[in-house]
This record gives C-alpha cells, sequence and structure tokens, in this order.
C-alpha cells in the first residue's frame, strides 16, 4: 500500500508507474486524477499492447480499496496489473515478461536452470489465474476444487540455448493442450525481450491426482472442458521437430553409479501448497551428484526428468549420476518454426549423463532423469 503526503505521495505512485513500464527516471511534474474519497489515480500499463489502468492507490487504512483497480468488468487485484504479463489476442496463450534479480543467477552470473524453472512455474500458474482458476492451487478448477483433485508433474523438458544474466529481461509465453485421458501437457518458449531472440524452450506433462488420497485419476469431461477451453484449437508444440530430445525415453540407471551424493534431505522450503517437495528441487537434487570438473568446464543445455513418486519432508534421498553414451548433440541457434530454434552443427564438446533420485531407505525410485551440458562459452 502507498500513503499519500503531499508531493512525496505523488512522487511515489509515478515511480511505480514507471517502474510498470520498464521506463527510466520519471518525468517531472505527474499529473493524476483524484477520486472524491481522496485517493489517486495512477495510470500503469502492464504491457506496451494492454490498454492503461486506473490503479487504485488510497490513503485511507485496512480495508480500503487500496490493492485493487476498478475496470468496466469489475475490480481485479493490483497484482494482476502491476504484472507485465497479458493473454495473446485470440485468448490461447500467456506471455509474461520478467527481470532477473541478482539472486537468481549463480556462479556463471547467469540466471540458474532452477531460476528458469520456477519463472516457467510462475508464468504457468499466472496464466490460470488470468483465465480465472484458482488462486489457492496450481491452476485448479472449480471441478477439482469440488472433487479435491490437483496437478502434479509427470515429465519436464527443458533447453535453454543461452542463459540471461542479471538484470537481462525474459519474455515466456506459455498455453496448454490436453495429453490424452489422464493428463495435460504445457508448453513455453523463452525469449530475450530486447532482441526477439529465442534463448529457450520447456515442455511438460502433468496428471491429476486425488489431494486426500494421493493416488492418480482420470481427467474428467468436466475437468477437461473447463481447463481446455483456453487451449490452442489445433495443436501447437514448443517442440515440433520430429524425434526431438523431449520425446526420449530415460532408462534407469543402475548401480553402481559413478557418482553419488547419498542422504539428502528436503527443507520446509522445499514443499509447495500441494504438500510435497516441488517439482523445481528435484532439478537441485539431480545436479547435486554432477563432478565438479564438469560443472567448472560446462554449462547445462537440456534437462529432461520423469516424475514417479512423490517426495515428503520426512523422506532421505540419494542422487546417482552415470555418464551416458552421447547421441549427436547439435547446437541450436536461429528462428525456425513456431519461434523455435533451428539446429546447428558446431564444434563444442558435448556430454550426455543418466540421473537417479531413490529413497534412502528401501531404494523406491522418486525421479529418473538425463541432462546434455555443453562447454561453457569463453568470456
Amino acid at each position: 500500500m502507498l500513503k499519500l503526503s503531499t508531493y512525496n505521495g505523488v512522487d511515489q505512485i509515478h515511480g511505480v508507474a514507471a517502474q510498470c513500464r520498464f521506463l527510466g527516471p520519471p518525468k517531472p511534474n505527474p499529473i493524476f486524477p483524484r477520486r472524491k474519497d481522496g485517493a489517486f489515480l495512477a495510470r500503469c500499463a502492464a504491457s506496451p499492447s494492454k490498454t492503461p489502468v486506473l490503479a487504485v492507490v488510497s490513503d485511507r487504512g485496512p480495508g480500503s480499496l487500496a490493492g485493487r483497480v476498478e475496470t468496466n468488468t469489475g475490480p481485479v487485484t493490483l497484482a494482476d496489473r502491476l504484472r507485465q504479463g497479458s493473454m495473446a489476442e485470440d485468448g490461447k496463450s500467456y506471455k509474461e515478461c520478467f527481470i532477473v534479480r541478482c539472486y537468481e543467477v549463480g556462479i556463471n552470473k547467469t540466471a540458474t536452470v532452477e531460476t528458469i524453472a520456477n519463472l516457467l512455474q510462475e508464468v504457468g500458474c499466472n496464466h490460470a489465474q488470468a483465465v480465472g482458476f484458482s488462486t489457492d492451487g496450481f491452476a485448479t478448477t472449480t471441478t477439482m476444487r469440488k472433487m479435491h483433485l490437483i496437478w502434479v508433474t509427470a515429465r519436464m523438458h527443458i533447453e535453454i540455448y543461452k542463459y540471461p544474466a542479471w538484470s537481462d529481461v525474459v519474455e515466456i509465453e506459455t498455453w496448454c493442450q490436453g495429453e490424452g485421458r489422464i493428463g495435460t501437457r504445457r508448453d513455453w518458449i523463452l525469449k530475450d525481450y530486447a532482441t526477439g531472440e529465442v534463448i529457450g524452450r520447456a515442455t511438460s506433462k502433468w496428471v491429476m491426482m486425488n489431494q486426500d488420497t494421493r493416488r492418480l485419476v482420470k481427467v474428467t469431461d468436466d475437468v477437461r472442458e473447463e481447463h481446455l477451453v483456453f487451449a490452442p484449437r489445433e495443436l501447437r508444440l514448443a517442440f515440433p521437430e520430429p524425434n526431438n530430445s523431449s520425446l526420449k525415453k530415460i532408462s534407469k540407471l543402475e548401480d553402481p553409479a559413478q557418482y553419488s551424493t547419498l542422504g539428502l534431505v528436503p527443507r520446509r522450503a522445499d514443499l509447495d501448497m500441494n504438500q510435497h517437495v516441488n517439482n523445481v528441487a528435484y532439478i537441485g537434487w539431480v545436479l547435486e551428484s554432477m563432478p565438479q570438473e564438469l560443472i567448472d568446464s560446462h554449462e547445462l543445455q537440456t534437462i529432461t526428468l520423469d516424475y514417479r513418486r512423490e517426495c515428503q519432508q520426512d523422506d532421505i534421498v540419494d542422487s546417482l549420476t552415470s555418464v551416458e553414451p552421447l547421441d549427436d548433440a547439435p547446437a541450436l541457434s536461429g528462428n525456425g518454426t513456431n519461434g523455435s530454434p533451428t539446429a546447428t552443427e558446431d564444434d563444442k564438446d558435448y556430454r550426455q549423463y543418466l540421473h537417479l533420485l531413490r529413497l534412502a531407505g528401501d531404494g523406491s525410485e522418486i525421479n529418473r532423469g538425463r541432462t546434455i551440458w555443453r562447454e561453457k562459452p569463453a568470456r
């Protein structure tokens, strides 16, 4: 909440509006209309394509209208308007821009793969909220909430062609589609907002679980109708290329593994609103058993994870890794169909690994994965 006091309050409002539009220093002497109740109205455009809206900034205490905006279709949260995101004109996909924060970069001074995965999750959830799905669960529809159903990740595939650095702006587009009778899929395309260059792609498969019994269930026709009304009418894939790596089966890694990190324990912060370890935490566990010399010389290009079972707070996890014979792993650059890069060969050194996460107690399989690493670019 912003509390107004003469010119200082106006300066604060203009600062918010400037940040919302990715603008530079504020222009002098801004003029804002005042409502009858004493609050100011600040114009704010979430993206260049969106019509400016009036953000209500009130000088009243708790219980006021602060934090909401007035539109022709009724009140909307202020967070919705301050996000740099909007639906596509056809209503079948959603785009949002993100600034890479200093705490989201790693030793390479670029965003980590966990940062990328968290942004994918964030834009997916914001897409769900934008079309009216639940704000207290990951994209749960009205029927799902009545039946105590939730979405859980079954497979995640991420390819990163260029990592954004601190303060870079990344534009992410996402959309969802059906995936057989038992699940759904969500795809993403990541671009450098400044240049329009495709810097990454991702796809995922999700299945439905009963939140009380923790058992998988088929997607009902009611849920499918609620969900797919916002999906593209024709199949649209982030990876339209035939035999692309997102389709490859992951073999189970057998003992003895070449590298291992044992006794990993979930932190409380790893748990999400579905009462289990969030899918992004598994990425960090997989990388924990990578050899340090590879981390020093290479960066992650592709990661594929198959989620086999839930992980709870009391579980103890072992992370196993072994080298896998490398298929042809081309570098990817340029623009292909559907905003997708086209493959071009280069002389970089690539490495490929198999991964397994298992319970330390009985050896039950939690997750299996594959990663492809490329030689780090000269800096």
